[in-house]
């Protein structure tokens, strides 16, 4: 049986060009090798899984001018020496690495450590690096990754280049999925690329890795049924459907509703999260100048089209109220179900409310010109 190589290293990016959604990282360090102006001490910021060591391995690559097509071979290739500051985080650490330092690069130019998760590294290591790290030999490069740039401490920041990476788009992510996709010859339905692509939060490794999970799940055929069930997600079509019973008043249609989702083992709370979120996506419908933030398939926003135009914003607002109520107490809450069933009920009998403090208005205003 052959190796199997996940995706996120077969398909890790070996050039700038090929690094999704950060072009504006990706632009700044070429133009800084290509002049030589390329700074001795960088900081890479940023959520999990969007490129920050990618782009520091493809960084050691462009300045020692390497060339490599394979990116599963090993760092040694590229001087690259990567320190996990997670469990490597103590002033001997720090002190094993400086005093690597000071020995030029063997072969190449450049010697370039990356240390991973910096703002774990102790108070006394930090104190210890930042000589080092002020004034490094010509030949060494550090470039710092983190995710929490808050963590580290201010005199380390005013040492180096600070690059902030974002989350990337959830259309970046759906296109580099698909590209991947037509290399290995799978069919992906486009609704289950953009399912995954929003499960993922952002994160290319992430998104990668649930194609992975999914196309190990369903072949050489991802159907956006097999993804929401495999992911265990709540397919889009309860919302709809629950939308619809609260806009009808029909209470016995939506405790049936909530009934089926708990029986299919969803969490309530993630029911109502959910809900809140498919009421935000309709007020987004209402105005075609924001459409675009919806980062849904064609089909499914052809449906929250239609359903946008028969649901009031008043409705809508009170109900986003009442779900976000619910959602703050469900923890605290002895009976959750019923917590939610009433929170839904009271929803139910919206319109009504709304109905009849209009004509409560409406009659005072008639009261006072008599």
């Amino acid at each position: 049986m052959e190796n199997f190589v996940v995706s996120a290293r077969k398909y890790r990016p070996v050039g700038f060009e090929e690094v999704v959604g950060q072009e504006h990282i990706t632009t700044t360090l070429k133009n800084a090798i290509d002049s030589q102006q390329l700074a001795q001490a960088l900081l890479f910021c940023g959520p999990r899984g969007v490129g920050k060591t990618t782009c520091a391995r493809i960084v050691a690559r462009l300045i020692n001018e390497q060339n490599i097509d394979n990116p599963l071979l090993g760092n040694d290739t590229f001087n690259i020496y990567e320190l996990d500051a997670a469990s490597n985080n103590s002033v001997d650490d720090i002190r094993n690495l400086i005093d690597q330092v000071r020995y030029p690069p063997q072969q190449g130019k450049f010697k370039v450590y990356i240390i991973d998760e910096v703002h774990m590294l102790s108070n006394q290591a930090f104190n210890a690096f930042l000589k080092t790290l002020e004034e490094p030999p010509s030949y060494a490069i550090f470039i710092l990754a983190t995710t929490e740039k808050h963590k580290v401490i201010p005199t380390i920041l005013s040492r180096c280049q600070i690059f902030d990476f974002n989350r990337i788009e959830i259309t970046d992510i759906t296109s580099q999925l698909q590209k991947i996709a037509d290399k290995e010859g799978i069919k992906v339905e486009q609704e289950a690329l953009d399912l995954i692509a929003q499960k993922a939060d952002g994160a290319m490794r992430d998104a990668l890795s649930l194609f992975d999970l999914i196309v190990t799940f369903s072949g050489k055929h991802v159907t956006y049924q097999a993804t929401i069930d495999n992911l265990h997600i709540l397919d889009y079509d309860y919302y709809f459907r629950m939308t619809e019973a609260l806009m009808s008043e029909n209470t016995s249609e939506v405790l049936l509703i909530l009934d089926d989702i708990l029986k299919k083992g969803f969490d309530a709370q993630n029911f109502i999260i959910g809900l809140n979120s498919h009421f935000r996506d309709l007020m987004v419908c209402k105005d075609p100048q924001t459409i675009q933030l919806l980062t849904v398939s064609d089909s499914i926003k052809e449906r929250y089209n239609e359903q946008s135009q028969s649901t009031p914003i008043s409705f809508l607002l009170s109900a986003l109220n009442i779900g976000n109520q619910c959602d703050i107490g469900y923890k605290a809450s002895k009976n959750q179900r019923l917590h939610v069933e009433l929170a839904l009920l009271k929803m139910a009998h919206l319109n009504a409310a709304i109905s009849m403090a209009s004509m409560g208005t409406s009659g005072d205003s008639s009261k006072k010109k008599a």
